[in-house]
């Protein structure tokens, strides 16, 4: 597992939340909530997007997981038709890059969270962790692919 850290600048989003199961359920929050309203907003491929998971669904019940869909946006951004507006904490972060499908997202979450991290020296802080896509990441609807960046929030023990 390669992973890298980085130090990232604070990013003033604009974003959804679903409230319910991680996996596929996200998914489809993402095409039929997130990118009607980033259509809309001529928020398309040019700008950034972040998924925050802000639950552990390990111990948290599915019916109560939080996930964030967000686009970067201007500060000055006036988020509308029922999108809020927060800023994602700069900082250092441990980044994998990341490229499969959804179920593989999962194994590589856990595989950084379980196995990576305890013999980093490192550990997590408060800031959420988030997946980071950039501008342009691919993204093949049909076959259930995509590309982004994982990024955990560290800081030394």
């Amino acid at each position: 597992m390669k992973v890298t850290l980085i130090d990232r600048q604070p990013a003033t989003v604009a974003y959804f939340r679903h409230l319910g199961p991680y996996g596929e359920p996200i998914a489809r929050f993402w095409q039929e909530t997130y990118v009607p309203w980033a259509v809309m907003n001529k928020l398309g491929d040019d700008h950034a997007r972040y998924g925050i998971a802000h639950d552990d669904p390990s111990i948290t019940a599915p019916e109560k997981c939080r996930y964030d869909a967000c686009a970067e946006v201007a500060p000055d951004f006036v988020a509308m038709g029922g999108a809020l507006k927060t800023t994602i904490p700069g900082g250092k972060y441990a980044l994998l890059k990341f490229k499969g499908t959804v179920e593989q997202a999962e194994e590589s979450w856990t595989a950084l969270l379980r196995n990576w991290l305890p013999s980093s020296g490192l550990q997590l802080d408060n800031r959420p962790c988030f997946e980071y896509y950039p501008k342009g990441a691919a993204c093949d609807g049909e076959a259930g692919v995509f590309e982004c960046e994982i990024c955990i929030p560290v800081v030394s023990l």
